[in-house]
């Protein structure tokens, strides 16, 4: 039987005239991995505090089990600026004691991509002081991770981590044997690492058994039998669940609810997109040309990020980017935005950027926009226009915009200047979209946003006709509202990966793999004689060609399966069917790519 970690027992929580929590009773068990989720502001973060006893309750209590091994990741870290990484992560470990230790290896190589630490100056001899935030919350979380604790405490663990290090803390969490309470709004993560969701809401805590997914059942069959009167946020509900049943039937985890109940709720219901007809009209918007990069080099100082790319954006692409850090992801949208702006005057360092006539550039960076902060909330949004034309026959005022954007009334008269990091992002996503663009280019968009406003991101872009530019570590954002990945392996070309994000992941490893084989000692020769004789080598040789024609073979029958799937995009037993054998392909290609690269190195030697 679990032995109980943590209880709470009926608590509260009130921050001025407003109760966050108001008379919740939880409990964390062991084996337990629970997501916390909820819109910004409801209190998910002073639960997780409270939990860990680093926040008192206003009445009730927490309690811990005798004894607790507790880990906190909070928003904030405790590091000592004047210490180094080596000081705050190993602490006394010798050299030979950590490297020995096959944990310590895999964090280090999972969270800053290897021992060595590449990206900071002096490695584990950097000093802590002058690393930015996203540097020292991987360092706090190594820190953690690396010890052993019955429970560990996580708070938007995914920040500044790329789709790799969401994908490998993932694993590793799934992995160790500690319980786990966790706040974040990546809901890939979410679906990977959970088993079961507390909902923070007006003051109380909903649990549900399974995964993200399964939540999404869950609270939609809930919100059916409570017919709530919330009709708005049921439907971008209904319409989220829609597009998760139609996915890979291994997205969602075995439900121990009434899953018959919720299909019910979506079987009137079409696909989140009409990508037909929003083509059609993309079409009529942009016309044929959008943005043609043509031999196109982008540099970054001497640094050459991209080299001789030939590429087209079309009328109603929507396509994601990933990449490696540093790879050129953003650098390739300044490039296209600077043409954009320039009409054509302004060009990458080599090559050009053909600009369509009509585009209309709307570009999300990074960097939050500066804005009046004595403007209104509502002020600020129709300093850009009244009125905004979605698309098929859609339209929306401005205050309507900022509802949807979860501004509601009240809030439309807040000052810029008191609103919160994550509102000022939805500000100015609003903003962008109320100009009416074509062409979206979004750069990290859902940092800052809770669930809630990332579904009703996602719904307004459902319905938004034009061509669009997606760079996100949220992997469930990025596979929600794009049709095409595309990625940057750093190595200065741009590749069109059929099937997503999977397969980027593992054109990493394979590449990493490589490289550990290319950087490995060449083993000493035991004798001369040893060495490979002609008829050996001839026969390396062939078995080397005979691999090549079958690689070739394996990739003209993927492209076959995704065409398949492509025709048969409404028979889901048939794409089922499809991806199980593009899944086999995989399989056979990574084991032939090994055998090549074996027998390669050993020609080399030779």
């Amino acid at each position: 039987m679990a032995v109980n970690l943590v209880n709470v027992e009926n608590v509260s929580k009130v921050y001025g005239t407003r109760a966050l929590l108001d008379g919740v009773s939880l409990g964390v068990s062991e084996g337990d991995r629970i997501g916390v989720v909820g819109r910004n502001g409801d209190g998910k973060t002073t639960l997780i505090r409270m939990l860990a006893k680093l926040e008192e309750a206003d009445t009730g209590r927490v309690t811990h089990s005798g004894g607790l091994r507790l880990g906190v990741l909070t928003q904030h870290d405790s590091l000592d600026p004047a210490a180094t990484v080596r000081h705050e992560v190993i602490g006394d470990l010798a050299d030979h004691e950590w490297a020995g230790n096959a944990k310590i290896r895999d964090v280090l190589t999972g969270l800053f991509g290897g021992l060595d630490l590449p990206g900071f100056p002096k490695g584990l001899d950097t000093v802590i002081g002058p690393l930015s935030g996203g540097e020292r919350r991987r360092i706090a979380l190594a820190k953690l991770l690396i010890d052993e604790q019955d429970l560990i405490v996580l708070d938007e663990p995914t920040n500044h981590l790329d789709v790799e290090g969401i994908s490998w803390l993932a694993r590793h969490l799934r992995e160790r044997r500690s319980a786990l309470v966790c706040v974040t709004h990546d809901r890939w993560f979410l679906d990977q690492v959970c088993t079961r969701m507390w909902d923070v809401q007006r003051g109380d805590v909903f649990e549900y058994e399974g995964g993200y997914s399964d939540y999404v059942f869950a609270r939609a069959e809930r919100e059916r039998i409570a017919a709530t009167e919330e009709a708005k946020r049921q439907n971008l509900v209904r319409k989220e669940l829609a597009w998760l049943r139609r996915g890979a039937p291994a997205r969602t985890s075995k439900p121990r609810f009434r899953v018959e109940a919720a299909n019910e709720l979506i079987k009137d219901v079409p696909p989140p997109r009409d990508t037909s007809e929003l083509m059609k009209f993309a079409s009529s918007r942009l016309g044929k040309t959008v943005l043609d990069l043509e031999d196109v080099s982008v540099r970054a100082g001497e640094k050459v990020l991209l080299k001789h790319v030939t590429w087209q954006l079309g009328p109603g692409d929507r396509v994601g980017l990933v990449g490696v850090n540093g790879a050129g992801k953003t650098s390739l949208l300044r490039a296209m935005a600077d043409a954009v702006r320039s009409e054509g005057e302004t060009q990458p360092a080599a090559g050009r950027v053909v600009v369509g006539r009509t585009v209309r550039l709307a570009y999300l960076s990074q960097e939050v926009a500066e804005l009046d902060p004595g403007w209104r909330v509502l002020e600020a949004v129709q300093q850009v226009r009244e009125r905004v034309d979605l698309g098929k026959g859609r339209e929306m005022t401005a205050g309507q915009l900022c509802e949807t954007f979860g501004f509601n009334k009240e809030k439309q008269w807040t000052p810029v200047g008191d609103l919160s990091g994550g509102e000022r992002r939805r500000l100015q996503l609003l903003r962008l979209l109320m100009d009416e663009p074509n062409v979206l280019f979004l750069d990290e968009p859902t940092n800052d946003l809770d669930i809630e406003t990332l579904t009703q991101l996602e719904d307004v872009l459902d319905g938004w006709p034009g061509s669009m530019i997606v760079i996100s570590h949220d992997r469930f954002f990025v596979e929600r509202t794009t049709d095409t990945v595309y990625a940057l392996l750093g190595d200065g070309t741009l590749r069109m990966l059929p099937r997503g994000i999977d397969e980027y992941l593992e054109r990493r490893r394979r590449m990493e793999q490589q490289a550990a084989a290319a950087s490995a000692p060449a083993p000493a020769q035991e004798k001369a004689g040893a060495e490979k004789s002609a008829a050996e080598l001839r026969v390396a040789k062939k078995e080397l060609q005979k691999i090549e024609r079958q690689l070739d073979r394996i990739s003209e029958k993927e492209s076959r399966l995704h065409g398949e799937i492509a025709e048969n995009a409404t028979d889901f037993a048939k794409v089922a069917e499809l991806d199980a054998e593009l899944r086999d392909l995989a399989g056979e290609r990574e084991e032939l790519e090994l055998r090549w690269l074996e027998l390669a190195e050993d020609a080399q030697g030779a």
